[in-house]
Formats: C-alpha cells, structure tokens, sequence
C-alpha cells in the first residue's frame, strides 16, 4: 500500500527578491511499514520534501498525496487534526514549548487527541524512560542540554503511535550510544505496529536502519540504493 506520493514536485522560494529552485520534479513513493532515509548535502532539499509530506509547506507544481488525501486543499483546522491523528514530527530544532516541562510536552499531543488523563500518564512515563529522561521530566526545556531537548523532541512525536514519523536529522544532537538507542526504538515500532518512518539525515547509522537511502543533489533524487 502506498502511503506517500509526491509526483513530479517542484518548489521555489523567494530570497531577496530572487526565485530559488529548491526541489526540481521530484518522484517518490513511500509504502507502509518502510523506513527510508534522505541523505545530500545542505541546501539539496531534504527539509522541504520533508515540509511537504507533513503539509507544514506546499508544492508549486506536481501532485502529493498522503494517505490518499491532498493536504493542500485541507482547511487549517481539518489539516491540523489529520497531522495530530496521523503524523509525528521530530523537528531539527526542536520546536518544544519553553512553558511546558519534558513531562508535559510529551503529553501536549495526546491532550490535543483527547486521550484521558490516566493513560496519557502511562503512555508518558512509558516514553520518558523509553528515550531516557525519567530524572528530568520535571524541567523546563531551557533547563535540558541540547541532546535532552532533542529526545523530548523524540518522545513527543512518538508518544501518539503515529503511522507516519517524519523525522529531520533525529541524532543530530545526540551521543552515538543514545543515538542508537533512539534507532532501536524506532526500529521496534517499525517492526511492532508498522508505524513509517522517513527520516532526512547526514548520519550513516541512521542510514543503516533504514530499508531504501535516497540520495538529493540540488533538489532531484540522483540516485537509489540500498544500506
């Protein structure tokens, strides 16, 4: 079953008053139950085609469909729900609510999806040890070090059992002995409950993990292979 579609995409953005062509016809396609990893240097694309399979950004030109629904045409409120329900996010930069403690911004997700609050409690402290942050659960994301923050980050889009994880650089601020910890765990989700996995990365052990690499140079797939 094919889950993700992106269809002779195209995507320009405008810098000082100059178009910049960022993606350049790109064709995929992502099955249920797979892993694949984008890898290329900065700059060749690998966030927008992220961006556009998570319906943060659109495409000028081509088709995308996700789950067989075209976000683009989504209102904001019915775009926001199919992400929540659908999709988790681990961010390059985070992106955690500074308010919030670890504990709470694992738990926002599954506030938002109406989860009662004796489960969110279990399905929480389950993931908080699951990504190694039991001790810190109470603090503040400006209290946490940058390898902390990044695996609330993890827990957070996790925590809802997605079925689709879109995940830019995941390791990327991580020691390699936890970097493969969070691998294995993605690695027994993909097994467990099928959940797909697309990762944006410049990091071979995540690359390894993962069934099909593809390779972005200035924003076309130059090439396909297997880890």
């Amino acid at each position: 079953m094919v889950l993700v579609a992106l269809q002779d995409v195209y995507k320009d953005y405008i810098m000082a008053k100059t178009r910049v062509p960022v993606l350049k016809g790109i064709g995929l396609q992502l099955a249920a139950g797979e892993m694949v990893c984008l890898m290329g240097p900065s700059g060749s694309g690998k966030t927008t085609i992220l961006n556009i399979i998570g319906g943060i950004d659109f495409a000028d030109k081509g088709r995308v469909s996700v789950y067989n629904q075209d976000l683009e045409v989504m209102s904001d409120k019915r775009l926001s729900g199919f992400r929540n329900k659908t999709l988790g996010f681990i961010f390059q930069y985070f992106n955690l609510i500074p308010v919030l403690t670890a504990f709470e911004n694992i738990e926002y997700p599954l506030v938002l999806q109406g989860i009662e609050k004796k489960e969110r409690r279990r399905r929480v402290e389950a993931m908080l040890e699951a990504v190694g942050l039991p001790a810190v659960k109470n603090h503040r994301p400006d209290e946490l070090s940058g390898g902390q923050r990044q695996r609330v980050a993890i827990g957070r889009a996790l925590v809802t059992r997605p079925k689709l994880v879109i995940a830019d650089e995941p390791t990327g601020n991580l020691d390699h002995k936890t970097g493969r910890a969070i691998m294995e765990l993605m690695k027994e989700m993909n097994e467990k409950n099928r959940t797909t996995f697309i990762f944006a990365t410049h990091d071979p052990m995540v690359s390894a993990y993962t069934s099909r690499i593809l390779h972005l140079l200035d924003g076309a797939i130059v090439k396909e292979e297997k880890p």
